[in-house]
């Protein structure tokens, strides 16, 4: 009794080693049908910005609004001319915004109503395919403060107009990065690359050259003249 039992189980081993071994190779079998290697690769290229724009205001405070309007009219005169001179024809001068200081009361702190000063301010934007005349005007304006001009000069914007089609450039380049990348780690182990299987694109990196600054959102760096534009491509590969 005790001998068959044993070979009973013999036979039971025997069956589930058998299953053990179809089920492992149909796993296996399927994994390998089913195998791709992601990848991620990237592109990059330098270029220089081909448009500039500097924002900039002038300020006037005066007793009065007919003398703070005088006192605007003259220094955006001297404002235009000194664009004028140094080649600027693009400038977009924007309505004055106007409004009335009130006096405090000497005891409470609190605002009274008597006009304390009338107080101007007319914003100006200029643009131009120059931009190193743009940076040249952004560090020089500010000496019209010598001739009376009250200004606040911003930080100027320097943009490229053929960003849409480097995109394009860079995304083919990102994915063929990423082809390269596969091979290579494919390589030590006789496999080679098969066909994509998908590709999904990162966003894009305009930072300044010397950058390695990267955000999930993206960054548009629009503070240099000189940027690089980085593009990154996770691509999906079938194994061969």
């Amino acid at each position: 009794m005790l001998e068959k039992i044993e070979k009973l189980q013999i036979v039971t081993l025997g069956v589930l080693v058998a299953a053990s071994i179809i089920i492992s190779t149909q796993i296996a079998s399927n994994t390998v049908s089913k195998d791709v290697i992601t990848v991620t690769g990237s592109a990059y290229e330098i270029v220089k910005s081909d448009s500039g724009t500097l924002n900039f205001g002038i300020n006037v405070k005066r007793l009065t609004k007919q003398d703070a309007y005088t006192a605007m009219q003259s220094q955006k005169q001297i404002v235009e001319k000194y664009l004028k001179d140094k080649g600027i024809d693009s400038i977009d001068i924007k309505p004055v915004n106007g409004y009335y200081s009130y006096k405090r009361d000497a005891k409470t702190g609190a605002y009274t109503e008597i006009p304390e000063s009338y107080n101007l301010t007319q914003s100006i934007t200029i643009s131009s395919k120059n931009v190193e005349l743009i940076k040249e005007i952004s560090n020089d304006i500010t000496g019209l403060i010598n001739k009376g001009v009250d200004i606040n000069v911003y930080s100027p914007s320097y943009d490229y107009s053929k960003l849409p089609e480097l995109k394009v450039t860079l995304l083919e380049k990102a994915s063929q990065d990423a082809k390269d990348r596969a091979a290579s780690m494919l390589k030590p182990t006789r496999n080679s690359v098969g066909k994509i299987q998908s590709v999904k694109m990162g966003v894009y990196q305009i930072t300044p050259v010397d950058s390695t600054n990267v955000s999930d959102m993206g960054i548009n760096d629009t503070s240099t003249i000189d940027k690089k534009v980085t593009a990154v491509a996770n691509v999906s590969f079938k194994i061969k």
